[in-house]
Order: C-alpha cells, then structure tokens, then sequence
C-alpha cells in the first residue's frame, strides 16, 4: 500500500472526519484506534477520571448516543447524526418539553456566518445546547409561535470511573536526544482545525519510520488539546525535560493559506532555528506571530516549570479564519496540496534538528577538570587559562545550541570547537 499525501487525505476524509471526538469517549478510542492501525503501532496511555494533574482534573468520560430536537408535527428539526456539531460538547443528558423561548436560548449560531454550524463545548461547567446555522434559527423563530412545544432528547452519558485517552508513537534514534511532534484529537469534525495535524503527524511517521540509524529519537503524540497535553506532562515531564531539544505543535496545517508560526517562549530553540532554516531553504517567507497570541499546546510545553521548547506550526492561524469552529472548516476548505506542502516544512525542519549535534553537559555545576588532567594543578599567571575553550563550550553545553552556535559563541574557530567537544566527549562530560 502506497501510502501517500493522497492517502492520508482520504484517510482524513473518509475515516476520521465523520467521528465526534472529544477530551473523552468512544470517539477518541476509534480515533486512535485508526492511528495505530496506519501507523501499526501505538502505546496508549490511559487517565483516570478525576485524576489530579498539576492544576486540573481530568474530565468524566463523555459519549453520545443520539441527540435531537422535535417540532410539534415530530419532525426532527436538529439531528445529531446528521452533523456531529448540532450538539454542544460535553451536554448533560436531558428529555424534555420546552417553548420556543427556551429552545432558542440554548440553540448557538453565528449571526456573521448565516450558513455555518458553530462549534460549542462545556467542558468544565454543566450545560445542554445545540448548534444550528443562523438561517434556520431564524426560521425557528419565524415558523413557529411562541406557545409550540418542543421535545429536547440529548443521549448521553458521563462516567466518572472513566478514562481519557492519549496516543503515543516513538521511533528511537541513535541518541537519547528526542525531537517532540504534539498534535490534539479532540474536535469532532472539524478538517483543518484537528485532522490537518493529525494526518501531516502520520505521514511524518509513515516517512522516518523507514530511516535506518536515525541520529536522534522521535517522540509523537495525539492528545486531547490542552488537559492531555497537561496529564500528559504531569507523566512524562522528567524523560521529556531530560531529553527533548526541540519539536513542533502541529495544528492547522490543511489550507492554502500563507505559512505561519508561532516561536518557543524566548524565540531562540533549537526547533525555531530549524524552521526558519527550513522556510530560507524552501524559498517560504512565513508569518511570525509573537509567543503573547499563543494559543494551542505551545502554552503549555512553554510554560515555568515545563520549559520544553516547542514551535507552533500552522498555515492560518487559529481563529483569525472564517472558517474557524464552524461547519464550513471541511475537506472542501482542507486540500491535500496544501498538506503536503506543511509535511515537507515539518519533514526538512526535523532533517536538520536530527542532523546537527546538541552537545548537553553531564555534570551539574562547573565539572573539576583537574582530577581528570584537563586543568593545571598548580595556578600560575600562565597557565590559568589554559583550559579555558573546554570551561566556555560546558557553560553552553545546554542542549538547546549546536556547534556552529557554540563556536560563535565562544568566539573560537569550528575545528577547535569540535576538537572541544571531541575531548569533553571523551571523558563523559558532555553527550549528544
């Protein structure tokens, strides 16, 4: 099987879209399940409901079976399985009869975009709505009188034994070094907004998977926005702290809009630095976007603490397009032109962050040379600088700079920087 930019497309397309997904529920496990068949492998990690992570809990376990409203001639005038959007995420279960007054105040519709079906949640308070194109609230209104009943039917459950859900791919490498792709699977069906990530996610695996002797180690994950990313920091912080250089938050990236990006806190990551190599190389000239309009999982890997320096990449931003949680963000709006063209940015930018050596320092505080003969015993006027490159390339030895940056740095040529790292290699002091 060839798989493709076309073939995840139509993956897209035809298998993930139609599910509603959401922080929890059966429709996340088919997602993933879907994933793990493509990719043939996957690890799922599994949260408790009600499981303390840093500030949050994770959410019951939410799932659909059927929501619907009847007119009074018992025609359904919003149907659930006809657009997995008409409800409002994470609804409390409800059978009832209401007036037209009430059904409209819990019916959301977009009033500037007539045609389209917002998408709504309530993740954190409890909450009943549906969504529905502003043209046919209106024709709610303007069909019916204000004493017709209506029947609400919203079948769902919330399970507070249940679990949420995250996917996780390693492809190992050479070097315990890790470059970390994050996307989240937590939208219903919504293309660029969700799925584009996901599919540029699984054609980056189908592609270095392949590779033989990967210098470093790849570390995917498919998460629920936000709350995942957070239970899945509050599991994994110390290995990722340890080892990630870089990575990218993958999120939008299905239009055929202008590249975009948002930097890593401080703007200065290895993953930064390899991307904008990448547009320069590929003739792209991307839009930056400060870290202050951040707004996907980029807030939390750079967040105190957390610091792990991620990019965010994405073609239009997320919320500045009309299409933007609404029913119109589809396969129509989502090319597969326009995804290859993100998976080529993404592919070159970790090509580089594999191919240039991040020198990490493995010794807390200034190491003592001396013991290992690296640093005169005796202190004259002389000799005190003699070990002085070695001391200079530790103090930048952080992981997150290369040896060109390092050389630059320390103002000392690249051949003696090498031959720095060469020694300090040598007696375990530093590793890559």
């Amino acid at each position: 099987m060839i798989m493709n930019m076309k073939f995840f497309y139509n993956l897209g397309r035809k298998e993930l879209f139609p599910i509603c997904r959401s922080l929890t529920g059966q429709g996340n496990k088919k997602t993933l399940a879907i994933i793990k068949k493509t990719t043939g492998k996957l690890k799922i990690h599994k949260f408790r409901s009600g499981t303390k992570v840093y500030d949050w809990r994770v959410p019951e376990e939410w799932n659909v079976n059927d929501a619907y409203i009847i007119d009074k001639f018992n025609k359904k005038i919003i149907d659930f399985k006809k657009n997995n959007l008409h409800l409002v995420g994470y609804s409390t279960p409800q059978k009832r009869i209401v007036k037209k007054k009430q059904i409209l105040r819990h019916i959301h519709s977009l009033p500037k975009q007539p045609n389209a079906i917002p998408y709504v949640t309530s993740y954190y308070k409890k909450y009943w709505g549906f969504c529905l194109s502003d043209k046919k609230k209106k024709s709610i209104n303007s069909n019916y009188s204000n004493n017709d009943k209506f029947k609400v039917v919203i079948d769902t459950k919330f399970n507070k034994n249940g679990q949420m859900l995250v996917g996780e791919y390693l492809i190992k490498g050479k070097s315990s070094q890790e470059i970390f792709i994050s996307t989240y699977l937590c939208h219903p069906s919504l293309a660029n907004d969700n799925l584009s990530g996901i599919l540029v996610s699984l054609s980056l695996i189908n592609h270095f998977k392949k590779i033989k002797n990967l210098k470093k180690t790849l570390r995917f994950v498919f998460l629920p926005e936000t709350i995942g990313s957070i239970a899945y920091l509050n599991k994994n912080l110390h290995t990722l702290k340890k080892n990630v250089i870089g990575g990218f938050n993958l999120t939008c990236l299905g239009n055929e809009a202008h590249h975009s990006f948002i930097p890593s806190k401080y703007g200065r990551s290895p993953s930064d630095f390899a991307l904008i190599e990448t547009y320069k190389k590929l003739k792209i000239k991307p839009k930056k976007y400060s870290f202050l309009e951040r707004g996907s999982d980029e807030r939390q890997y750079n967040s105190p603490g957390i610091d792990l320096p991620i990019t965010n990449v994405f073609r239009s931003k997320f919320g500045k397009f009309p299409e933007y949680h609404t029913s119109l963000d589809n396969f129509n709006f989502v090319t597969s032109k326009a995804l290859n063209e993100s998976f080529k940015v993404i592919k070159k930018s970790i090509e580089t962050l594999v191919k240039k050596s991040y020198p990490k320092s493995q010794i807390l505080c200034e190491p003592h040379m001396s013991k290992r003969g690296m640093y005169p015993t005796i202190s004259k006027k002389n000799n005190i600088y003699l070990s002085k490159n070695l001391l200079n390339f530790l103090q930048y030895s952080d992981g997150y700079n290369d040896l060109a940056s390092i050389s630059k740095l320390i103002k000392l040529s690249l051949r003696k920087t090498k031959n720095c790292s060469k020694l300090l290699s040598k007696y375990s002091l530093i590793k890559y």
